[in-house]
């Protein structure tokens, strides 16, 4: 995304936070103090034995599932079940945000991925970021992490059939290939096991079980990970999964306090009655307003959490909730234009309606069933 859109957007969340919330206000000072207290516990809690570990997953992912192995697939020629699955399972595959998917979504989207697998991909893309998933799991629970996971490739995948459907628009029939250079160094049997052992750490974390017995078994798994890259990777791929680890941690941490902070900070000043009058029901209004702000507001990867977090506190519904989660870290104002770009304003609105469409529905089930 331009720097300068994403730097105007920060100025007008200023502004507006602090139009509202004059400098003297008597809360004001409560409100830093509950800001900051949001961040420590999200340090304290969520940093070191959550996001760190997914952070290394993500850069294991970009080191050695390369984007040209995920690319490859979403060819005109490939049968439309593999590419439409493959599409949807991009964000966790390609562990990418908002602002990554763009310039991928056009680039395969105009070498010939044709439009249905290209708006899947693109829909996916951030909504199962790896690390967003990891996050939302620790912080909001186990239940609205599995459905973001299973309502986000369902959600991908209707809307990018539907608009195939709609439009009917055919590729133009050119193969995606895959670099040779970028083909595995390591089996792929290898790279799994490195992988899912640094995700077991993120699953014993989680599990309810004796404190020292849990923190052995993380250490044990850490280990295994550790033997693995000393002994059958090779310095340079090491280097490089580092480097891509520190890359993300670099990008999103800072994101991610400054997020948490502004939800903290802001916590004080929501008007209960207002959010409980808006979206503290589970109805057709409430995830119609949930989704219309998902999908105009940005949200910066990992910052819907927070966020989502300060609005539960003060009586959001479940179901609003998870159509938050599922509209706002795909879409935003900025994200629309660069897409109308690529698409045209028609194919451009109508999949920004039919996000608002199946979000609110999606999230009007989950949030009856809850």
């Amino acid at each position: 995304m331009n720097k300068e859109i994403k730097t105007l957007i920060s100025l007008i969340v200023v502004f507006l936070l602090f139009y509202f919330v004059p400098l003297d206000s008597p809360n004001m000072g409560g409100a830093i103090l509950a800001g900051l207290a949001l961040v420590n516990e999200y340090a304290r809690q969520h940093v070191l034995t959550c996001l760190l570990p997914a952070f290394f997953i993500a850069g294991a992912v970009a080191v050695f599932v390369k984007k040209g192995f995920v690319l490859k697939y979403l060819g005109s020629q490939v049968k439309k079940y593999v590419s439409y699955l493959v599409a949807s399972i991009s964000g966790i595959l390609l562990a990418v945000c908002s602002c990554t998917i763009l310039p991928l979504f056009a680039g395969i989207y105009k070498r010939g991925a044709g439009l249905g697998p290209a708006i899947t991909f693109l829909f996916s893309g951030p909504a199962i970021n790896i690390a967003a998933i990891f996050l939302t799991f620790s912080v909001l629970g186990f239940e609205i992490g599995i459905a973001r996971i299973i309502a986000s490739i369902f959600m991908a995948i209707v809307i990018g059939v539907s608009m195939h459907y709609i439009f009917k628009e055919k590729s133009v029939g050119t193969q995606l290939q895959i670099n040779k250079d970028e083909d595995n160094k390591y089996s792929t049997k290898l790279i799994s096991i490195f992988i899912l052992s640094m995700v077991a750490i993120l699953v014993v974390n989680g599990l309810a079980i004796e404190q020292n017995f849990k923190y052995i078994l993380m250490l044990a798994l850490a280990f295994i990970t550790a033997l693995i890259a000393k002994f059958k990777f090779k310095k340079e791929s090491n280097k490089e999964w580092i480097q891509e680890t520190w890359k993300f941690s670099k990008m999103l941490l800072s994101i991610l306090f400054v997020g948490v902070f502004i939800a903290g900070f802001v916590m004080p000043f929501l008007p209960e009655k207002l959010i409980i009058d808006l979206v503290g029901k589970n109805n057709i209004t409430g995830n119609l307003v949930a989704s219309v702000f998902g999908v105009f507001m940005y949200f910066s990867t990992l910052t819907e959490v927070p966020i989502l977090q300060a609005f539960l506190s003060k009586g959001m519904n479940q179901g609003p909730a998870l159509t938050l989660l599922l509209a706002g870290p795909s879409l935003s104002l900025p994200n629309l234009l660069v897409i109308k770009k690529v698409l045209g304003n028609k194919k451009t609105t109508v999949y920004m309606f039919l996000v608002i469409i199946f979000s609110s529905i999606i999230g009007l089930i989950y949030g009856s069933i809850i």
